[in-house]
């Protein structure tokens, strides 16, 4: 088991420790029960980091860090506090964190969200930690993720100033994942938002080459109208 991260039992039982020689080394003292069939070593504080870790590459499990905190933790969200925001988890629909890792405090409040708004497969990077690696969104794909949880769950106006921050993405990824979304809205939200922010990027973009669909997504009501992206936003988005 790796310094501050999750032993999960049915890991620790593949590695030839039982389930008796597992409740027997936590009688001893040699294991701290982190819930039912997870543990840590004794007197480590373990973060969420290190328990997604666990789910990650001990149970396989397809969740990994999306939205602001995959950008916050690459550096590039300046709202962002570490010590008490919530942490977005992206996973496909039918993915469960287990009980254990929802019901711990981890001291910040985590956020599953549920969606195959973009395949697994694409702008998923490995994030190093002190003693591990865990699987997080590049910003290409963590700015989509935004995007997707806007307005409900994250303002777009803080999303603006997100983009704006991204002067570097990579745009052959870029153009990739703008291809696989099948959320119309978000694909339209992008673009008005790096056009805005005058990205340089964008000119290598072939928008030609995905599906914008057709009519008007209203964002908000009583917004204002973009005619080119076919949008209705928040007029305090539109003013900046």
């Amino acid at each position: 088991m790796k310094p501050e991260t999750v032993g999960l039992a049915s890991w620790l039982e593949e590695l030839g420790i039982s389930r008796n020689l597992q409740k027997h080394y936590r009688n001893s003292g040699w294991l701290e029960s982190m819930g039912r069939g997870a543990f840590k070593r004794p007197g480590e504080k373990v973060q969420w980091q290190g328990a997604l870790y666990a789910l990650q590459y001990q149970a396989k499990l397809n969740v990994y860090v999306g939205a602001i905190t995959a950008l916050s933790m690459q550096g590039f969200s300046h709202y962002f506090r570490l010590s008490e925001e919530k942490v977005f988890l992206f996973s496909p629909p039918k993915n469960n964190l287990p009980k254990w890792f929802q019901s711990y405090n981890w001291g910040n409040p985590i956020h599953q969200q549920k969606t195959a708004f973009l395949p697994m497969d694409i702008g998923i990077v490995e994030h190093e930690e002190k003693n591990f690696f865990i699987k997080i969104s590049s910003p290409e794909r963590a700015m989509l993720e935004c995007l997707y949880l806007a307005p409900k769950t994250l303002d777009l106006v803080e999303c603006y100033h997100l983009m704006e921050g991204l002067v570097n993405l990579k745009p052959k990824l870029v153009q990739e994942l703008l291809q696989k979304c099948n959320s119309v809205q978000v694909k339209r939200l992008f673009l008005y938002l790096c056009e805005k922010a005058n990205h340089q990027w964008l000119k290598f973009i072939d928008i030609s080459s995905f599906d914008l669909g057709n009519g008007n997504r209203r964002i908000t009501e009583g917004g204002v109208y973009i005619s080119k992206y076919q949008i209705t936003i928040p007029k305090e988005l539109a003013e900046l």
